[in-house]
């Protein structure tokens, strides 16, 4: 099995979809995410990416996703994890 498989077998579509987006905005630099630029970029709803991230937010050992602020629309820090 693929290191690829192995970490997101645990993962619907749409959670892989959302952990991809945000390990190439990690990695690019970025910190802060909206939902609503998620769900642009993703093509999917707001409400879909936060009820997403707020699951993520709890099982996700890859990165750590805190609900930052809202206004707006959701704001999401996201780091790489440290453990």
């Amino acid at each position: 099995m693929s290191v690829y498989a192995q970490v997101y077998e645990g993962y619907n579509p749409t959670q892989q979809s959302i952990i991809s987006y945000l390990n190439s905005g990690v990695q690019a630099g970025k910190h802060y995410f909206k939902s609503k630029y998620i769900a642009r970029d993703l093509g999917l709803s707001s409400k879909e990416v936060g009820t997403n991230l707020g699951i993520l937010s709890e099982v996700c050992d890859d990165l750590r996703i805190v609900r930052w602020s809202y206004s707006s629309s959701t704001t999401w820090l996201v780091t790489p994890s440290t453990g």
